[in-house]
């Protein structure tokens, strides 16, 4: 539990080193736990893909065509390179980062960019990088969660 004199934030795990990306690796962001101290925040590590029950390593997977937001009406879903739906893993992850955003009072999350959970500024659809929010981004977005994207793995 965070103390109560430090504010919580909510954190992708792969950016304070847990190695939980699809590919088994981390991207640890030594600048991000730095800033993290200075500002006085704790963080709260989550990862939506493992919270979703998908295993670690596992398939890259994208959003099938434009976006998050069509994850969330139902009509797109999250496939992986071989075309396997892990939709509702993803939406698992969400719903779970929300959940932990709400147990903790948080306000503030730190994303990983460019994932199809996490990405704030960026994801992947369609087997390419496309402008827009990943999944668990836009859920925590739409419950007026401040996301900021970290690109990870700096100094």
């Amino acid at each position: 539990m965070p103390s109560p004199s430090r504010r919580p934030v909510f954190v992708s795990a792969c950016l304070l080193g847990r190695e939980c990306r699809y590919d088994g690796r981390s991207n640890r962001d030594l600048a991000l736990e730095a800033l993290l101290d200075a500002r006085g925040e704790i963080a709260v590590p989550f990862c939506p893909e493992e919270h979703g029950e998908l295993g670690t390593p596992r398939p890259a997977a994208w959003i099938e065509r434009s976006g998050a937001s069509a994850v969330l009406d139902g009509v797109e879903r999250v496939i992986t390179g071989d075309g396997v739906d892990v939709t509702q893993a993803f939406l698992r992850g969400a719903l779970g980062a929300l959940e932990t955003c709400q147990r903790f009072g948080i306000r503030r999350a730190y994303l990983k960019e460019r994932s199809p959970s996490c990405g704030v500024c960026q994801t992947h659809a369609a087997g390419a990088l496309v402008d827009g929010p990943g999944v668990t981004a836009l859920v925590l977005q739409r419950e007026g969660i401040d996301c900021t994207g970290v690109e990870g793995r700096r100094e």
